[in-house]
């Protein structure tokens, strides 16, 4: 066994020694194409130069005999027997040459056979050791900072939750939200509204006000800070004077242009940023007043911008100039003009002979009925009203007034009116991002039957009331009008005078339901007739153009 293992090691020694004789070879070749004068190359010249520190640092360590180096040897497992303590210049330069076939793998994986790192790979590990370096430097001073790392590194689903902020208006069975909401108007010397009457559970998470206590009442006109022309429109809101989603957005817009009028910057202020935030105490005022429309939202966004993008260099009387520009053209654009575009395209899709349904009061329907009469369509109307509001009434007073044939009736007999119905056409309060159909209560129920009687129902709707919420029932977001309305006096006698001593007893009047996309077949908008799944396209189109 021991002569084995002697034969084997004299086979090892022999074949770096064949493995040694090359390398000095190698290295003699080098020396001679040197003095010759030729230049050498990058790679011999870093060979030589190690070559040359090898020999000197061997002369320094040479201190024995070479028995005791191969006494060592014979110690060090197979593996590592081919690393002498001390390696002669022939030995280093065997790395540099191809490894001779007799030698085994384990002797020719010295520390020398790793290919040479070039100089910037040389740097770039040491910028990264010195960056590990200082990150556990850093780590060791602040403990905390590695948990609030690894939070930022969290994927994208669980840094944004997937539920938006709800608004305040809908959330009034918290009284955290509403204790909220109380500073926040305390702090903007607004009075908060109480709710009125009991509110039927599937809906208390709604405002419900009475028309009998405006908050006109609850506040000093002459020491407010709120503007004359918003309080009249607040009260004129809380009334129901001022209805319909057209209306609201119009009077708004003129309310807030008195605003801008009678506007004057304050001394060290700027006018973009003071006029905006003296507009917040007025937007409390008015959705404590009644809750904001979706196309009166978009139309306050549109001023914040306007007056946002005023530069701080540009003169007072010329920006509040500008404002009012911007505010007339919103109007004779998103509203006037865009009616006008939308009746020039539901006009062809009125023929000679139709039987036209309509609901309530809508200005846009009824624009696009009196146009059409004007040019000579004969068509006939039916006019769909419902309590509590009758809002019907007008539209017909509107359209007889005009000399067009109209039936009136009421929503409980729509079903056998819609026989003889060759179409319907409804307005919209908003139309929301997933094609859902905001309008006044009862709209969806006549969708349905209309649908079931294979009549093509079209909505009329300018892209200012587009809006990005999402909705697919009328319980989350709605509103909740005076519950008195729905008390009827007849021959003097009223039946549900005292109706709040009933404890078990609420009175549930909506304002709004809405309409799934299935029962509507088109959307006329001013940028011509799309279905109701194109309305993200158009909310994006219009974020783009913003």
């Amino acid at each position: 066994m021991a002569d084995s293992e002697g034969r084997g090691q004299s086979k090892q020694t022999g074949s770096i020694n064949h493995a040694a004789d090359e390398g000095d070879g190698k290295l003699h070749e080098i020396a001679r194409v040197k003095n010759e004068g030729k230049d050498l190359t990058k790679e011999e010249k870093q060979r030589l130069r190690k070559e040359k520190k090898q020999q000197k640092k061997g002369k320094k360590d040479d201190k024995g005999p070479t028995e005791k180096g191969t006494d060592k040897e014979k110690k060090v497992p197979p593996s590592t027997a081919s690393q002498p303590v001390t390696q002669s210049p022939a030995q280093k330069a065997q790395s540099a040459v191809p490894v001779v076939a007799s030698v085994p793998v384990s002797e020719s994986t010295t520390p020398t056979d790793k290919p040479t790192k070039s100089k910037a790979e040389l740097k770039a590990e040491r910028r990264a050791r010195q960056e590990a370096e200082r990150a556990s430097k850093q780590a060791k001073k602040e403990p905390g900072s590695q948990p609030a790392s690894s939070k930022s590194k969290a994927p994208p689903n669980e840094l944004q939750p997937a539920v938006k902020r709800l608004p305040e208006h809908i959330q009034v069975d918290d009284p955290a939200v509403v204790r909220k909401l109380a500073k926040k108007l305390e702090r903007q010397q607004i009075p908060l509204r109480s709710d009125y009457g009991y509110k039927v559970s599937l809906f208390s998470h709604l405002h419900q006000y009475s028309r009998k206590a405006p908050l006109t009442q609850q506040i000093s006109i002459p020491a407010t800070v709120i503007h004359p022309s918003i309080v009249r429109l607040g009260l004129q809101y809380s009334q129901g004077i001022v209805a319909g989603s057209n209306a609201r957005s119009v009077a708004l817009l003129h309310a807030f242009k008195q605003v801008i009028q009678d506007y004057s910057t304050p001394p060290n202020e700027e006018l973009p940023r003071d006029l905006v935030n003296k507009l917040k105490p007025y937007i409390s005022f008015l959705n404590q007043c009644r809750p904001l429309s979706a196309s009166m939202g978009n139309a306050i966004k549109y001023i914040k911008k306007e007056i946002s993008n005023i530069p701080s260099q540009c003169k007072e009387e010329e920006a509040k100039k500008k404002l009012l520009l911007c505010i007339d053209n919103y109007v004779n654009e998103k509203i006037t003009l865009a009616a006008k575009a939308i009746s020039k395209c539901a006009i062809d899709k009125i023929s000679d002979g139709d039987v036209i349904l309509v609901y309530g009061c809508s200005s846009l329907v009824n624009h696009i009925l009196c146009e059409a009469f004007e040019k000579q369509r004969k068509f006939r109307v039916i006019v769909v009203d419902s309590r509590p509001r009758l809002e019907g009434r007008e539209a017909l007073r509107r359209l007889v007034k005009r000399g067009i044939r109209c039936t009136y009736v009421l929503i409980s007999a729509v079903s056998y009116i819609l026989p003889e119905v060759s179409k319907v056409f409804l307005g919209a309060h908003a139309l929301l991002a997933n094609g859902y159909v905001m309008s006044r209560v009862g709209t969806s129920q006549i969708a349905l039957v209309a649908k079931a009687y294979n009549v093509p129902v079209l909505v009329c709707c300018e892209t200012y009331k587009f809006c990005e919420r999402v909705q697919t029932d009328s319980f989350v977001s709605n509103e909740l009008d005076d519950p008195d309305d729905l008390i009827v006096t007849r021959e003097g006698k009223t039946q549900l005078a005292d109706w709040q001593s009933v404890k078990s007893l609420g009175l549930l009047n909506l304002v709004y339901d809405v309409t799934p996309p299935d029962f509507v077949d088109l959307v006329i908008t001013e940028l011509g007739m799309i279905p109701c799944t194109s309305v993200p396209v158009v909310l994006r189109v219009k974020n783009v153009d913003q």
